[in-house]
């Protein structure tokens, strides 16, 4: 299978601390990788090294044969990184938020329609006008997911995505992720759920300690 992203020997340091230990690891384009593990144990901080959220103490890493540290503008062109708490502009609506993110993406043809389309699945369409810093954690988690499938993209990165979403919320998740790898999208989520890693995961990742494994 083609490879859309490469991790190699990446690691992240604090003093003597390692938060992730030196690995390497390919997602491939087409499956859909299930990160595992306890509260603490370096999920959050693979996934925001991936993301380049944070720099990472060692290695390199590369998306869709972009290097993150020398092409990050191109990366950000094809990778979305939703983490399990959105954050949102004080002074823009949830429409007004999608606007701006379909406009720096170059991507406002039938803006109106995806749009309504995708608040209307996420069950956010009578909220379109509010500010998100008032919803609930599920509802911004629920926006977040609109963010990122408003724009194009070939990774997709999640950090617990069903940690605050409803049964409803979930079945619409699960569909949208199996519609992204079908289209040939790579998928990397952090989750404690069995259900979801059964549903979902074509390949698991375990990771404890800041040291990283495939079952």
């Amino acid at each position: 299978m083609a490879i859309s992203v490469s991790a190699m020997e990446i690691s992240k340091k604090y003093d003597n601390f390692f938060a992730l230990s030196p690995t390497s690891f390919d997602l491939n384009k087409g499956e859909i990788s299930i990160l595992s593990g306890p509260n603490g144990s370096g999920k959050t901080t693979l996934l925001s090294c991936l993301s380049g959220l944070i720099q990472p103490t060692s290695g390199l890493i590369k998306v869709e044969g972009f290097d993150l540290r020398r092409d990050e503008t191109e990366v950000r062109r094809h990778m979305v990184f939703i983490p399990d708490v959105p954050r949102f502009y004080l002074e823009l609506t949830a429409w007004e938020h999608l606007r701006f993110i379909a406009m720096a993406n170059n991507v406002l043809q039938d803006f109106d329609q995806r749009a309504e389309t995708l608040l209307h699945k996420f069950d956010l369409w009578e909220m379109k006008d509010l500010f998100p810093h008032h919803f609930s954690r599920g509802m911004r988690l629920k926006l977040g997911l609109a963010f990122a499938l408003i724009r194009p993209f070939e990774v997709l990165l999640l950090d617990e995505p069903t940690s605050a979403l409803d049964r409803e919320g979930v079945d619409v998740l699960i569909g949208e992720l199996r519609r992204i790898r079908e289209r040939g999208g790579t998928i990397l989520l952090s989750s404690h759920d069995p259900g979801l890693t059964n549903l979902l995961g074509d390949r698991i990742f375990t990771i404890q300690h800041g040291v990283l494994e495939e079952k």
